[in-house]
């Protein structure tokens, strides 16, 4: 501690007003600008005065000012999470409420405020302005379609990470967070190849995204080593009632299948629904593998195998990246988070 740190005077606060920088200042006996530079986490203050002024904070209940904090940084402190699908798809599906859940977790403890966008892909122009806008430090962006170039040409003008790799990423600006899919993918069909199925199918998820691309080739590269016919594919989004849908087209090509790969695990759901409706057991006559090990794997019946992907550890990375590359870190482009299989007893 030095002797311009600490000033004598304290100044009691009056009753109903709110406290200032200056009150804080008087409890502790230091300057107006080392509790600032406290308030600032400025590693320029010795660990006892950094206690005093947080003891002065805490007896007088003082909140910053971010307004006028954001004014000295330029900073905002918002990091908003954009969501280019329709409400009632972000709402609906775990894998999203699990990644909001870890960037949230991440974002508890630093002073980031998490904002989140449901952005309309046909209305990109009006979130792209808005976080253009001075309005976020950063940006998080999940479920991004290949159809859609409008963030991918952010990461010169803002600070942004994708979760999931984006379609092109050599043409992207931006890093990003993803598993490997393929692998996984690739782990879960070899189980089904283990039990001893060999007219093995899938519902594939959406083509104009990596992880639907990426967890078909998975599964076709399996089915090449193990020497297995490949056509018996089918496509869904993401709901159980895509996964019935598809379901039904496989079984009407006549074709006997002993095991399923889905996409995701809501798919498998619906894909049960139909499979006991063609009086068909699970796993007897056919064997099923989903993707996710979201709610849908462990209270469907039989529960249900499937890929582990750690959503909320994907989005608290996510978080950790993209408030590394706003305190300007050099990060690698590309993060790939591991993936497990869970076996329970549907394979």
């Amino acid at each position: 501690m030095t002797t311009q740190d600490i000033e004598p005077t304290r100044a009691p606060a009056s009753a109903g007003q709110s406290p200032t920088l200056e009150m804080v200042a008087a409890r502790a006996g230091v300057s107006r600008a080392t509790v600032s530079r406290v308030v600032n986490s400025s590693p320029k203050v010795t660990a006892e005065v950094v206690a005093l002024v947080q003891n002065a904070i805490a007896e007088l209940n003082y909140v910053p000012n971010r307004a006028a904090r954001s004014l000295a940084s330029r900073k905002t402190q918002v990091i908003a999470l954009v969501v280019p699908e329709s409400a009632a798809k972000v709402f609906d599906d775990p894998f999203f409420a699990s990644v909001v859940q870890g960037v949230a977790l991440y974002l508890a403890d630093t002073d980031y405020t998490l904002n989140l966008l449901i952005a309309s892909e046909t209305k990109s122009d009006k979130t792209r302005r808005y976080l253009l806008g001075g309005n976020v430090d950063g940006a998080l962006v999940v479920s991004h379609h290949s159809g859609d170039h409008s963030y991918t040409r952010l990461g010169q003008q803002l600070p942004i990470v994708f979760g999931g790799r984006p379609i092109n990423p050599e043409t992207a600006e931006g890093h990003y967070v993803d598993v490997d899919n393929v692998a996984g993918a690739r782990v879960a069909t070899q189980r089904l190849i283990e039990r001893g199925c060999r007219s093995i199918a899938t519902i594939a998820g959406p083509q104009d995204m990596p992880p639907g691309i990426d967890r078909l080739a998975g599964w076709r590269e399996a089915l090449a080593s193990a020497g297995i016919d490949d056509s018996l594919i089918e496509y869904g989004d993401y709901s159980p009632d895509d996964g019935a849908e598809a379901m039904r087209r496989l079984l009407a090509r006549g074709v006997p299948i002993d095991g399923l790969f889905t996409y995701s695990d809501q798919l498998a759901a619906g894909a049960y629904s139909v499979i006991r409706e063609a009086g068909l057991t699970i796993p007897g006559d056919i064997a099923v593998v989903g993707y996710d090990d979201d709610r849908y794997a462990s209270t469907i019946d039989p529960p249900l195998t499937t890929v582990n992907q750690a959503p909320t550890a994907m989005g608290a990375k996510m978080a950790e990246i993209v408030v590394r590359l706003i305190d300007g870190e050099e990060i690698d482009t590309a993060t790939t988070m591991p993936t497990k299989l869970v076996v329970r007893d549907s394979a």
